[in-house]
């Protein structure tokens, strides 16, 4: 959600800005604009749209050393020119670029900005006329621009230019992420890393309420008050070359394709060398020291999450509740004494998870991000971290992240539960082996997936997906899929609620989509399904083999029960895929929605 990148050296900054905004695609935007300082002022491009867009507009005669931009979702005012970023002060002497939401932005505008003309609907606008406002009061820029940021309530990440001073950006951050890339005679600005790998692999992690000024040669970290921060540089551990999509049509396709070699990579990664699984021995003390587990998620994470606590508590024994993050964090619960929070993010960015971990640690506990990307603000403000190593997942719609996590999850209770003494009568190296094996049979077989993708989605207007116990878990993550990414009206639902209200949806013809993988309510799930077929539904079963019958549309090979998720999830991804595809929607980048969620 919303990409700023920045650069300021020797060498001229436009394509650099345009390459670094194209890789910041990903994370979803409706506008984009990049402005660049000239010898004869700061030249802004801006348009709705897309980055090619943009380009078209861009003029190739214009040498610029330094320059900001930005990939906007709308927060603040419709999708347009107008409303894009970068936006300038009235006499155009600031350029800024903000990635937030300013809550008390109608308050400053009223207290301070009465006779200012405004040329956009955003809170943006806001930050950079009253920065104008203080230069022309007396005040020094940056003076000006801290205190603009003392005012300021919510979340910002900022980059600044000043007509008059074309060595410096001006950079602050709170809540949302920003880090600021090291070069030679070169330095850079990003939301995110995977923007500015082109240009450098090292970068300083900005902390909330800090002030950064940037030259070609040197950043200085200050805190608002002006102590000055000295901190070292990370090494972005990101293969650039991963987000290619090479032959692929989508990236959300490639992305599920690769799933059976991201799970051999997890298993590869937390093996010891005598081949047994293992975790920090520090995390695993923790959690069985602990009397409760929170997992905190959004979105398909918080899918995730619940699948996770039927692993923990199966295997480790330690109980779980398992919270959708933007209620926690103003919902808090009554906790146990000693709890540990789980927190899973494929952008270790989510504000609303962050929102809640800030909590968390103001309450003294202990807390674990589960995260793809190493060096995020929820895994540098975690007491521990363990990553997913799924590689960039650049598709809006998570796929190989969400089965990384449940890998992940499957190997923190199983370790944990052999540290506690526990007889586990599973060998899991061995079996998320044979589950990687499934996951590339299922990718094989697309061609049945995308018939059932014709035959049940493609006019319909809503499908339900029903299931029982970790079905009915997976069930809410495909009906998300679908939704996401073809905008059909999709549900999910426990098998046994359809009885409770939701059978009076079902019409001739509705689109019912049953999981059946759990012997102990595979009969229980049937019968749920012959409630809704004689009720006119369109149902498709899929079952795992050993459980299945002759009217099943796919059968899952046989795995262990308790880790079906990991692949009853594949065939549900490729039917989001297909009906997406075959409706004309734009599989990648679905309306409305951004990859990592970086407001609250």
């Amino acid at each position: 959600m919303c990409g700023i990148v920045g650069f300021i050296g020797n060498v001229d900054a436009k394509e650099i800005l345009l390459k670094g905004l194209e890789k910041l695609e990903y994370r979803g935007y409706d506008s984009a604009g990049i402005a660049v300082q000239t010898g004869e002022g700061v030249k802004v491009f801006k348009e709705k749209g897309r980055i090619a867009d943009l380009r078209a507009i861009v003029d190739a005669g214009v040498v610029a050393n330094t320059g900001i931009g930005h990939t906007r979702w709308a927060t603040h005012g419709e999708p347009s020119r107008e409303n894009a970023h970068p936006h300038q002060s009235t006499t155009e002497r600031f350029t800024l670029v903000h990635n937030g939401v300013i809550e008390n932005y109608l308050q400053l505008k009223r207290e301070y900005l009465v006779d200012v003309s405004f040329n956009s609907e955003t809170d943006t606008e806001i930050i950079v006329q009253l920065i104008e406002k203080w230069v022309n009061d007396g005040l020094s820029v940056e003076d000006a621009f801290r205190k603009t940021l003392t005012l300021l309530h919510g979340s910002y990440a900022l980059a600044l230019l000043d007509r008059e001073n074309d060595e410096t950006i001006f950079v602050a951050k709170n809540k949302s992420p920003l880090l600021v890339g090291l070069g030679d005679t070169f330095n850079v600005v990003a939301s995110d890393a995977l923007a500015m790998l082109q240009v450098t692999d090292q970068f300083v992690e900005l902390m909330d309420k800090e002030v950064v000024i940037v030259t070609k040669d040197s950043i200085q970290i200050q805190k608002l008050d002006g102590e000055v921060v000295e901190r070292a540089p990370f090494t972005a551990e990101l293969d650039a070359s991963d987000i290619e999509k090479g032959t692929y049509p989508h990236y959300m396709l490639k992305e599920i394709d690769e799933q059976p070699v991201v799970m051999r990579k997890i298993i590869q990664a937390y093996q010891d060398d005598a081949g047994e699984l293992t975790i920090d021995p520090e995390i695993v003390a923790t959690l069985n020291m602990s009397d409760r587990i929170y997992i905190i998620a959004a979105g398909t994470s918080y899918h995730a999450g619940l699948v996770g606590k039927e692993f923990i508590e199966k295997m480790a024994k330690v109980p779980v509740e398992v919270h959708v993050a933007s209620e926690f964090a103003y919902n808090t619960p009554l906790l146990s004494e000693n709890p540990l929070f789980i927190f899973i993010s494929q952008s270790g960015e989510t504000a609303d998870s962050r929102a809640c971990l800030v909590h968390v640690k103001e309450l003294g506990h202990p807390a674990l991000t589960i995260t793809n990307v190493p060096g995020s603000t929820l895994s540098r403000e975690a007491d521990f971290t363990l990553l997913l190593h799924a590689g960039p997942e650049i598709a809006v719609a998570s796929t190989k992240a969400y089965t990384a996590q449940l890998g992940v999850l499957s190997i923190l209770a199983f370790v944990t539960g052999k540290a506690r003494g526990l007889d586990i009568e599973i060998d899991l190296v061995q079996e998320l082996g044979i589950i990687a094996n499934a996951m590339e049979v299922l990718c094989d077989d697309k061609e049945e997936v995308e018939y059932i993708a014709r035959e049940y989605l493609s006019v319909t207007r809503n499908a339900f997906f029903i299931g029982r116990g970790l079905d009915y878990y997976v069930g809410l993550e495909g009906a998300l899929k679908l939704k996401e990414i073809s905008y059909i009206q999709a549900e999910g639902f426990a098998g046994g609620e359809l009885k409770h209200g939701t059978i009076a949806l079902i019409e001739n013809g509705t689109p019912v989509i049953a999981l059946a993988t759990q012997p102990k309510v595979n009969l229980n799930l049937r019968g749920n399904v012959k409630e809704v077929v004689a009720r006119g539904a369109h149902a498709c079963i899929i079952s795992m083999k050993g459980l299945e019958d002759e009217d099943d549309r796919v059968v899952l090979p046989e795995v262990n029960e308790v880790l079906t998720p990991l692949i009853s999830v594949v065939p549900l991804q490729l039917l989001a895929y297909y009906a997406a595809l075959h409706r004309g929607c734009d599989v990648d980048k679905p309306r409305n929605l951004a990859k990592s969620v970086t407001v609250e």
